[in-house]
């Protein structure tokens, strides 16, 4: 089906697994992207996913370990060296004796300098690198693809306070490359997530974490199927934009600059809130009531017509599942709010909670 975009050399049955499938002819008078490729939709582009998350994990892997933790890990070492260096200059001033000599003594042989580093020091510096290098990914990975998405999305006659328009010329099929690119690894990427959370030790927001991925994956899944990539295309734009600042709100936590740790936290809840609590309702309010009343046509699938009753209710159902789900993060996000409020500092309520072993060995 795209056999004449691979190299020649390329066995046939590879060809979905690293070219976009279903090349069509482009529309007639196209409302974006007039310069693009155009594909229609089907289930081969579940190989081009699973390339995807294949070279997602091995990005990953290889920023982590290559980038983000030996920078992390210098950091704090070289933190822990001067913290403990200027620990040692002030018990030396305190406790030391002036001997004959000039030189500064030690009031008992207990109060040695202290240049080795303990196993709880070790262990502490130890989680925090792992945790930097999990949120250093997560935050190039969400910056990178809110700018693919928002190039995406510039180009689409859409606007998220005009909301009506992505209900106009329904069905919006074939789709642009660009557009289908973005969805294809934007659904990669949460079912890699959704790797990740099961294979790595489970924290607090689990359960939560979970649900919306799955949520998130169906709704990605019915909207590209669909037809409804413009709303779909919107929601993941609005999503990604604050997505983008809690990991490096942690980052900067787990180096321990919390002024700027603080600063990027509170930046991140004003833009969730408008975001996910204000945007994103205006989203789910047209897709109840304008919806309905723009979209003429009904279950014609031949026709790429997939607008019925059950599927308008399952789409804004899940929708407003969702958002429920936000509301409860919200309510935590505010919890840590009103600790940097109150002096304590930003700490994530949702997973940062040290694990049981970790508290056994401190």
């Amino acid at each position: 089906m795209n056999a004449h975009h691979a190299v020649e050399w390329l066995p046939s049955y590879l060809v979905p697994f690293v070219s976009l499938s279903y090349p069509t002819p482009p529309p007639v008078n196209p409302d974006s992207f007039h310069h693009s490729a155009y594909y229609k939709t089907g289930v081969l582009d579940g190989c081009f996913i699973i390339t995807c998350i294949a070279v997602m994990a091995v990005l990953r892997d290889v920023v982590r370990i290559f980038v983000l933790e030996p920078f992390a890990r210098w950091k704090l070492t070289r933190a822990w060296k001067r913290s403990n260096s200027c620990h040692v200059q002030q018990n030396g001033n305190k406790n030391g004796i002036t001997n004959g000599n000039g030189h500064a003594g030690h009031a008992n042989n207990d109060s040695k300098p202290k240049g080795v580093m303990s196993a709880r020091e070790s262990r502490k510096i130890h989680r925090s690198v792992l945790r930097f290098a999990e949120q250093g990914w997560s935050a190039i990975y969400y910056t990178l693809q809110w700018l693919f998405g928002f190039y995406v999305h510039r180009n689409l006659p859409t606007q998220a306070l005009k909301p009506t328009e992505l209900w106009l010329n329904y069905p919006h099929s074939p789709l642009a490359g660009p557009l289908k690119l973005y969805y294809l690894t934007q659904t990669a990427f949460y079912l890699h997530q959704i790797l990740i959370l099961n294979a790595e030790a489970r924290r607090k927001d689990h359960v939560q974490m979970m649900t919306h991925h799955v949520l998130t994956i169906f709704l990605m899944v019915m909207s590209y199927f669909c037809n409804f990539t413009r709303i779909g295309c919107l929601i993941m734009v609005l999503m990604d934009w604050n997505d983008i600042f809690l990991p490096i709100a942690k980052m900067f936590r787990y180096i321990g600059l919390y002024t700027l740790c603080d600063i990027t936290f509170t930046w991140f809840l004003l833009s969730w809130f408008v975001a996910r609590h204000v945007l994103f309702v205006i989203v789910i309010k047209s897709a109840w009531f304008d919806g309905p009343r723009l979209i003429s046509v009904g279950w014609v699938p031949e026709l790429g017509y997939y607008y019925s009753e059950r599927t308008y209710n399952t789409f804004v159902y899940l929708l407003v599942a969702l958002q429920i789900i936000q509301i409860v993060w919200f309510w935590m996000i505010c919890r840590v709010a009103w600790r940097v409020i109150s002096g304590q500092g930003a700490s994530d309520d949702r997973s940062d909670d040290e694990s049981e072993e970790d508290k056994k060995n401190q």
